[in-house]
């Protein structure tokens, strides 16, 4: 072989290698995620999960950790989509109401999936101490997010409530719950439902003549 003939090294380089382990991390975390959902967190086993993937059970352990390490890293996937769409909101033309309400929906439509729903079913008491001082970190980003989102629409008129806390609060309350009774086999999809339910939340139940006279 002369020096200028090229050379392909059978071997992945430091990037694929990269590549190829947050791949199986994030295969592991699927699996996980939609087991602690159907089954609940204490009734699902490391195992359970390596049989989901067709692997041993030191491979969970090599790319995720102990179950526990591997709840929260699960909660922590649906914080950051939250926060995520906090983001993407911002870039909403228009005023604050519509902004929050593009924040609300896709808060919504994250809640209503895997990584969400192991957000709203996730108890702190699941988590270990440490973990649990992420978590409400998370949460708290969240929740500020929810706040200066209603609070940008107060300040431009677009929204009117007499407490942006309580009103955060109430939004984020009547969404979370879809977590508990939201069926993915229903008539409605995960868009459709997050649709509804803010646009009630924006409007309320008072005839749009009445709104008025309120």
């Amino acid at each position: 072989m002369t020096n200028s003939e090229s050379f392909s090294s059978p071997f992945p380089s430091p990037a694929q290698r990269r590549r190829d382990r947050e791949s199986k991390r994030d295969a592991v975390l699927k699996a996980a995620v939609r087991l602690f959902n159907e089954k609940g967190f204490h009734a699902t086993s490391v195992d359970d999960i390596a049989q989901a993937l067709g692997v041993t059970k030191p491979v969970i352990y090599h790319y995720i950790g102990s179950k526990d390490q591997v709840l929260f890293h699960c909660v922590e996937v649906g914080l950051s989509q939250l926060l995520d769409a906090a983001e993407k909101s911002h870039e909403v033309a228009g005023n604050g109401r519509e902004r929050l309400a593009a924040f609300l929906k896709l808060y919504a439509r994250i809640i209503m999936d895997d990584f969400g729903l192991c957000v709203i079913r996730t108890s702190e008491e699941q988590l270990s101490p440490e973990s649990r001082v992420h978590f409400r970190a998370l949460k708290r980003k969240v929740d500020e997010a929810i706040r200066r989102h209603v609070a940008d629409g107060v300040a431009d008129g677009s929204v009117e409530t007499d407490n942006v806390t309580l009103a955060a609060a109430t939004a984020a309350g009547a969404i979370n719950w879809t977590a508990r009774w939201f069926d993915p086999e229903g008539p409605l999809d995960r868009a459709a439902v997050a649709d509804f339910i803010v646009n009630q939340l924006m409007f309320g139940l008072v005839p749009r003549e009445k709104l008025t006279e309120i």
